[in-house]
């Protein structure tokens, strides 16, 4: 019962996943590095972007790894933290809007009544 759900990252797993598909692997490195880099959005920005975007994804390995790097980039603790409620809002605000398809959905079953 003490199994986690969610593997550790270790060197072991990335040198399997390196193996497997090692063209494929240094693409998405460097496809990354170029997102993250600074440029128009600041560096620090694109990792709060980040957290809040691992947040609505769902993705523990993300949410540890961009917010260790938004840290290092130098957001504060009070940015990481309103960057996941930013999250949190709009994956509720999807609920929300999406609403729309029920009630439309619900209208024109009352129409054909």
């Amino acid at each position: 019962m003490d199994t986690p759900i969610y593997p550790q990252a270790s060197a072991e797993l990335a040198r399997k996943r390196r193996e497997l598909a090692p063209e494929p692997l240094k693409a998405f490195k460097a496809f990354s590095a170029a997102v993250f880099a600074e440029g128009a959005v600041p560096a620090v920005t694109k990792q709060l972007i980040a957290v809040a975007v691992a947040h609505v994804t769902q993705c523990l390995y993300c949410i540890k790894g961009h917010t260790a790097e938004a840290l290092k980039q130098g957001a504060s603790e009070q940015q990481i933290m309103e960057a996941i409620w930013v999250a949190a809002e709009m994956r509720a605000g999807g609920a929300y809007a999406h609403s729309a398809l029920a009630l439309d959905t619900m209208q024109h079953a009352h129409d054909h009544d």
